[in-house]
């Protein structure tokens, strides 16, 4: 099975059983103090994201993947490039998991094959594929299965290969022998909690998503509160720091597929080229692309912000401020009411501080 998965493009396969009872008192929790945000799918599903047997009836056992997505031609010292990117206000930073082809897509087909395959082998075999699709414990039961373990900003960590990977599962309706979970490797280690933008993570293994910049750019679709505005940056999809700060991502795996390499226009761009962007232009650019599902308004709300914060920072230019000025005027009577109040709110950068 091993030799399949590599053949499609994972990095690792291993295989969990159902349950997932010790985990429940910790999601419960989670949920009861909010920190799933408007992630209202979270909650309405109750326990059956910590119960594979009652999310799909007659579950076995889960065979996990993981999938590296690293673009192909990164170079050594990535995560240093990426962490200049935050010293460039006027470019706008796009998580680089999103970069490239929607992975909700990539894997999604790769996983249908695997499980084509195993039914293939296996005879008569019930399945479901998921990829951050349902409510599954990705990461809890990635961790059962030995692909690594929940690093202090929760994300799963691998000695080999860090935290630039995507997850998988496949439910079974099989019993398959379960794979060795894996020792926890972070020590003493807090870099994630410091690097934090918004203090996010509250607590090693404890994140408020309401504070979380993917959450603020990806999953909230209100205006994002004001004093977390300026903590975004030029961050306007995700945020990388808590990974590109970890020791163990200098581990971390190039893909093999050339899907996740980067379409031309979502690294290194101007945020006013961004705004410029009409809808038309804004579908066509991100067609394919995990961007698309935030939409149009969105996406301005999201660059609107960066681009009040470049016009606060002391790194930019005349000719930079100018021109970001200027975008942000031709944005000012959009017919969004939400895009209109970040563009307002990021021109505010121009007026004069009143004395106290």
């Amino acid at each position: 099975m091993q030799g399949w998965a590599r053949e499609l493009g994972f990095s690792q396969i291993g295989v969990a059983g159902v349950d997932l009872s010790s985990a429940e008192a910790g999601l419960l929790a989670w949920l009861s103090h909010g920190f799933h945000g408007e992630m209202g799918y979270m909650a309405h599903h109750g326990l059956k994201r910590a119960r594979p047997a009652e999310l799909v009836p007659g579950t076995l056992s889960v065979i996990t993947t993981r999938m590296d997505y690293l673009p192909m031609g990164t170079t050594d010292g990535w995560a240093d490039v990426e962490l200049a990117r935050l010293q460039r206000p006027q470019e706008g930073i796009v998580s680089l998991y999103a970069r490239g082809r929607d992975y909700h897509k990539v894997l999604r087909n790769r996983l249908q094959k695997l499980a084509d395959q195993l039914y293939a082998h296996m005879g008569p075999l019930g399945y479901r594929v998921f990829t951050d699709s349902a409510p599954v414990l990705e990461a809890e039961l990635a961790a059962r299965s030995g692909q690594g373990w929940r690093g202090k900003h929760t994300l799963l960590l691998n000695r080999e290969a860090g935290s630039m990977f995507f997850l998988g599962e496949i439910y079974v309706d099989v019993a398959l022998p379960a794979t060795a979970p894996t020792e926890a490797h972070c020590g003493s280690c807090n870099a994630c909690i410091t690097a934090c933008p918004t203090q996010a993570i509250i607590a090693p293994h404890r994140l408020d998503a309401r504070r979380c910049i993917s959450y603020l750019t990806i999953e909230h679709d209100g205006p994002i509160p004001l004093e977390l505005r300026p903590l975004i940056g030029n961050r306007i999809y995700g945020c990388d720091d808590c990974q590109l700060v970890c020791p163990w991502n200098k581990f971390a795996k190039r893909s093999s597929l050339p899907d996740f390499d980067a379409r031309e226009g979502l690294a290194g761009q101007a945020l006013a080229t961004l705004l410029d962007w009409t809808e038309d232009t804004f579908l066509k650019r991100t067609e394919g692309s995990p961007i698309r599902r935030i939409g149009h308004v969105r996406w301005l709300r999201n660059v609107s912000v960066a681009m009040g914060n470049a016009l606060r920072s002391e790194r930019l230019g005349d000719m930079e401020r100018d021109t970001l000025v200027r975008s942000l005027q031709h944005r000012i009577h959009h017919p969004d009411p939400l895009v209109q109040e970040h563009v307002q709110w990021a021109l505010q950068a121009l007026q004069p501080v009143s004395p106290d």
